[in-house]
């Protein structure tokens, strides 16, 4: 066989999905430096487990006696029903009445939610993760009863909101976990990664979070964007295993990295990357860009088709919606306080099934006098 020949049969070996990982060497540089270089060190500050409280130490004492309704989007998914767990621990403190209403994910259902709430005649009632124009005429009938609203990942951006009007929203920044979820991704695998990104477009707040994770992937060359699935929350369970087939027909060995706008998407996409053979602590990586529910822990401390989430801290927003309707109540302003990022994996989580910053039930207690 000529040199020549032999050159071809060595290249030909190296395509994506033509052999086994042992004969596909990872490129000897970075696709994007400088852009490498950012996500590295702004992905090792996320994945820093010393967070010590940096939320409110002052405020205004327990009002009692209030009642508050938690309608999250659809119960079924884990993210807002650790919210709900945390409303409900921290109004018991304070002897308030809690109540969850699940949205049944269909704006029929979260429609039909909010008039029940309505008519329990709550102080406030929390919008869990779903677009409040779908309750416009619930929301205004609401607010003239005198009745506070809160948003959980309702609204665009966190803190205040006119449009739609909420006296606070509680999540961490958008941009911030979008970008350390690239980011995660672009560092990782030295600048080469094939991503599939699964998002749900009936969420403007999910849409928005997995079009500024795909803007960020954009900005290293070699990052190559393979699929954008747009398979609603309420979908996921049906749908995803399909998704994963079809996926891994059409790409192979080069799906090595996924991004979700939760962590929901891992759990049902995992059957089907098991069926296929797939290692669960191998390609693709999977990294949840939100939620960070204990069954997302699992899988990660697990190595089982989950490599990292972005959490939020749920039960700490669970706290900080009943101190922001304690402010409201008391006819204070919002506190303003929004978590900072933080990467989970299986490397730093220490076996927990929850992230959470260190002290915020000490110091919420405090504030109240409780």
């Amino acid at each position: 066989m000529t040199a020549a020949a032999l050159l071809a049969v060595a290249t030909t070996g190296c395509e994506p999905g033509s052999g086994t990982a042992a004969t596909k060497p990872r490129p000897a540089k970075p696709g994007c430096p400088a852009t490498l270089a950012k996500a590295k060190q702004a992905v090792a500050k996320a994945e820093d487990v010393d967070t010590p409280w940096k939320g409110p130490t002052t405020g205004p004492k327990a009002r009692h006696g209030k009642s508050i309704v938690f309608i999250p989007h659809t119960i079924t998914n884990p993210g807002p029903a650790g919210v709900a767990q945390g409303v409900q621990e921290s109004a018991k403190l304070l002897g308030w009445k809690a109540r969850t209403i699940n949205g049944q994910g269909t704006p029929s259902g979260i429609r039909a939610a909010f008039k029940e709430a309505i008519d329990l005649k709550p102080d406030g009632i929390v919008i869990g993760g779903f677009d409040p124009a779908t309750v416009a005429d619930e929301a205004e009938k609401a607010r003239a009863a005198g009745i506070q609203l809160i948003g959980w990942h309702a609204a665009p951006a966190p803190g205040p909101s006119k449009k739609p009007e909420l006296f606070t929203n509680i999540t961490s920044r958008v941009e911030d976990v979008a970008k350390i979820s690239a980011d995660w991704m672009i560092a990782r695998s030295d600048g080469h990664a094939g991503v599939v990104l699964f998002t749900d477009a009936t969420v403007p707040f999910a849409k928005r979070k997995s079009d500024l994770i795909k803007k960020q992937l954009a900005t290293c060359s070699d990052v190559k964007l393979l699929s954008y699935q747009n398979i609603p929350i309420p979908d996921v369970n049906r749908r995803a295993i399909g998704a994963v087939r079809s996926l891994l027909s059409r790409y192979g060995d080069k799906w090595t990295y996924s991004a979700a706008i939760n962590d929901l998407y891992f759990q049902h996409t995992a059957p089907a990357l098991r069926a296929a053979g797939k290692d669960g602590a191998g390609a693709p990586y999977t990294i949840g860009a939100g939620d960070g529910d204990p069954s997302a822990f699992e899988r990660i401390n697990t190595k089982d088709y989950q490599a990292a989430t972005v959490p939020e801290p749920l039960s700490e927003q669970g706290w900080q919606i009943v101190d922001e309707f304690n402010r409201a109540f008391a006819g204070r302003p919002a506190s303003g306080y929004v978590a900072p990022v933080h990467i989970t994996t299986a490397a730093n989580s220490g076996g927990a099934l929850s992230w959470d910053s260190e002290g915020y039930r000490q110091a919420y207690r405090q504030i109240w006098g409780e």
